[in-house]
């Protein structure tokens, strides 16, 4: 898959999955690699992108003893995700073209 459209898309499916609940890395690797192969080195920065962009924020839970580094989405993370799903319908024409439908 192409470099760029694979980084927008995996921005979105982050997006998406913090915006069913807060997560962490690892959990997050396994919800959004259910649709798209991620791993920890290419996760990572998704998600510093996405916290530089004001998308996400982070805070911090205890886990056996331990601080664990959780992620949510912002009002600016749902608008992303939103004005994405306005495009949809224009992505599935693009689809159906590229496979001759």
């Amino acid at each position: 898959m192409d470099v760029q459209l694979k980084k927008g898309l995996l921005d979105i499916c982050v997006l998406a999955c913090l915006s069913r609940h807060d997560s962490y890395g690892y959990q997050i690797i396994k919800d959004v690699g259910q649709v798209v192969e991620i791993s920890e080195s290419t996760l990572y920065p998704v998600l510093r992108r996405l916290e530089t962009s004001q998308a996400i924020i982070n805070y911090d839970v205890a886990h056996n003893g331990r601080l664990r580094k959780y992620f949510t989405i912002t009002e600016e993370g749902k608008k992303r995700l939103q004005e994405f799903k306005t495009q949809q319908d224009k992505l599935i024409r693009i689809y159906e073209y590229i496979n001759g439908a």
